[in-house]
């Protein structure tokens, strides 16, 4: 019997979340486990997919949806909720800002509310995206070095030629990389 895993999957506002729906597409293969996935997308990250794009089995959460579930004490705060629920946290992408604002601890929307109240016990993948002048900025180093010191796992950014045309460091790893990477993390949870 195939173990039952939960992954929320973060996105941020970089062009790289256009690979969110074969991301997710490729997670619900997984055949090691049966997976149940959740999203969670800033209002940025919106601009770049349909959420129609997405398979039906997927919840997608949005910034409003933290601020209409909570009416009263007592209500679940949603991003109390999903850290509960998920076994792995993977931000595929994360941009620059909201690299800046995890680093710094800043939580102004449902995916960094959800990062900040993370259980540091369970796994949090996070796969820079940005373009080659942002990740060359001295800033950039120090931040990722921040999420790693605190248990959280890097899927290193890759060199290629970027959206805007520039070539260099700075594009989300390959999907089949973020999904290998995934699979290896909750194999090791199982050990």
């Amino acid at each position: 019997m195939k173990v039952k895993k939960n992954i929320l999957v973060g996105c941020t506002g970089s062009v790289a979340t256009i690979k969110l729906p074969l991301l997710v597409e490729k997670l619900l293969q997984l055949a090691e486990f049966e997976v149940e996935v959740h999203v969670i997308v800033t209002e940025h990250a919106r601009h770049f997919f349909s959420p129609q794009d997405l398979p039906a089995a997927v919840t997608l959460h949005t910034d409003a949806e933290e601020w209409t579930s909570w009416q009263k004490r007592g209500d679940p705060v949603l991003h109390i909720e999903l850290g509960k629920w998920a076994d792995l946290l993977v931000i595929a992408p994360l941009d620059a800002n909201s690299l800046a604002k995890m680093a710094n601890g800043l939580c102004d929307n449902l995916l960094l509310c959800t990062t900040r109240a993370w259980d540091p016990s369970k796994p949090l993948l996070f796969c820079p995206a940005m373009n080659t002048r942002m990740w060359e900025h001295p800033i950039t180093a120090a931040q990722i070095g921040t999420l790693k010191s605190w248990g959280h796992r890097e899927v290193p950014c890759i060199a290629k030629t970027l959206m805007c045309g520039d070539t260099g460091l700075g594009a989300m790893a390959e999907v089949d990389t973020i999904v290998s990477t995934i699979r290896d993390t909750l194999s090791m949870e199982q050990s």
